[in-house]
């Protein structure tokens, strides 16, 4: 049966086979992971035989939460944890706790991890899980409880050899070290190669909290070298100032970039000559969001992608950047700093706007670079120094960069396929390696 075409021109997602679990009419973020399969598929050769191996999870765990409340009650909470493609090495791929999370979501987050892990060459599958819950309405106790629950109910699945989880929304450092624990006291011995993102006492790496961030901006630096783009002086508008948003604003800033606006979830600031960012992130660890901030004038969320920009990094959850915000952009560059904030429907929008976007699964991989070397780390038992982790990342992501570079002007694509390109014939490479067991 011939396929539609959707309005953004790839294949309607609904004309896939599609696994029984999911409704074919809301597909979510894993229909626009669809579409970018099927714009890649042309470009694949005779290793396209494999592509369907993409649309299809490995693996994909529900499990019950139940945890006892402080007030004696006991609540039950739905987690998730989908190992999306392991034939380049393990599922690597963060936790969120989130009370919009859905198996669409965490399906599409570990394809995309699948994507990204490949895109810069490390030995990684992808995987991704979460729990739908508001955390904020936990008390630390009850987290806790939370997190070891969940560890324990996909622990027959994760492991350091298996699936390495890390942190993502609404997860740190001390959420990873309650799951380091739980996975540890479970198997009778410490695994601290059994999660990443964890704290430095306990096996975690130096330079692991800002390694996204600092994924961004080098990528950005590479992106705005190529379009004669300097990036002092440069005009940047920054959605979501946690710990991705909020790490590459920092270095933005010290490289004599201004940021001129900031939008999360409390608030949208911007200040013409330039918001104070130190300031700014002393205010958001204080009150837990831009909202108030004195050295800038708020303005509607709205207005926020109107901002008179050159570089906008959308660094706050999927799906914000659509076909009714994108023609606002003003900027010359997009670095996506989230997981899947573009539509396909938006992305065709800003391409014929002449925006270049810089696709999640190149531009935010820092995060799991840095991930491979804690991993690598806890495997020796040896630590690196924060500058050599640093330079590492700088190198593996330069040279990401540039082999997506070259691969778009090839075929005179979008970095987003071209990004798939290379990261779809590596995986799909491996697999016609290993065959199909039995």
């Amino acid at each position: 049966m011939p396929r539609t075409p959707s309005k953004s021109g790839a294949p309607a997602a609904s004309a896939h086979a599609l696994p029984s679990y999911l409704d074919p009419n809301h597909l979510g973020p894993w229909g626009i992971y669809l579409q970018q399969v099927d714009r890649v598929t042309p470009y694949l050769g005779p290793l396209a035989r494999w592509v369907e191996t993409l649309k299809r999870p490995k693996r994909a765990l529900i499990v019950d939460v139940p945890i006892e409340l402080d007030n004696g009650t006991v609540a039950h909470f739905e987690g998730y944890r989908v190992q999306h493609n392991t034939s380049r090495g393990p599922a690597k791929g963060g936790v969120r706790f989130h009370q919009d999370v859905t198996l669409s979501e965490v399906m599409a987050l570990a394809a995309w991890m699948s994507i990204k892990n490949a895109a810069v060459n490390v030995p990684y599958g992808g995987g991704k899980g979460g729990i739908r819950v508001d955390p904020r309405q936990l008390s630390m106790k009850e987290l806790e409880r939370l997190t070891r629950r969940y560890t324990s109910e996909i622990g027959i699945i994760i492991g350091p050899t298996k699936d390495i989880p890390a942190p993502d929304v609404n997860t740190n450092e001390k959420v990873m070290a309650w799951m380091m624990d739980t996975y540890s006291m479970n198997i009778g011995e410490t695994a601290t190669g059994v999660v990443t993102g964890k704290p430095v006492d306990v096996g975690g790496s130096l330079g692991r909290r800002e390694a996204t961030g600092r994924g961004v901006f080098t990528i950005a630096c590479e992106a705005a070298a190529q379009i004669g783009l300097s990036i002092e002086g440069a005009r940047v508008a920054v959605q979501g100032f946690g710990n991705v948003g909020g790490t590459a604003g920092k270095l933005f800033a010290e490289a004599g970039a201004l940021v001129v606006a900031v939008q999360d979830h409390t608030g949208a600031i911007a200040n013409d000559k330039g918001l104070n960012v130190p300031k700014l992130l002393e205010h958001v660890a204080k009150t837990g969001g831009v909202a108030g901030f004195k050295g800038g004038e708020p303005i509607k969320p709205a207005e926020f992608w109107g901002t008179k920009c050159d570089i906008m990094i959308p660094a706050a959850l999927e799906g914000q950047v659509t076909k009714d915000n994108a023609g606002k952009i003003k900027a010359r560059m997009l670095i996506e700093g989230a997981n899947g904030p573009t539509t396909p429907e938006a992305d065709d929008i800003l391409n014929d706007k002449g925006v270049l976007v810089v696709p999640d699964v190149i531009a935010n991989a820092g995060g799991v670079t840095v991930s491979y070397f804690e991993w690598v780390q806890d495997f020796s038992s040896f630590f690196w120094s924060e500058d050599e982790i640093n330079a590492r990342l700088v190198k593996i992501m330069k040279d990401a960069f540039a082999g997506v570079w070259h691969t778009a002007q090839q075929h005179q694509v979008s970095l987003r396929t071209a990004t798939f390109i290379v990261a779809c014939t590596r995986i799909l490479h491996a697999r016609d390696l290993r065959g199909l067991y039995p």
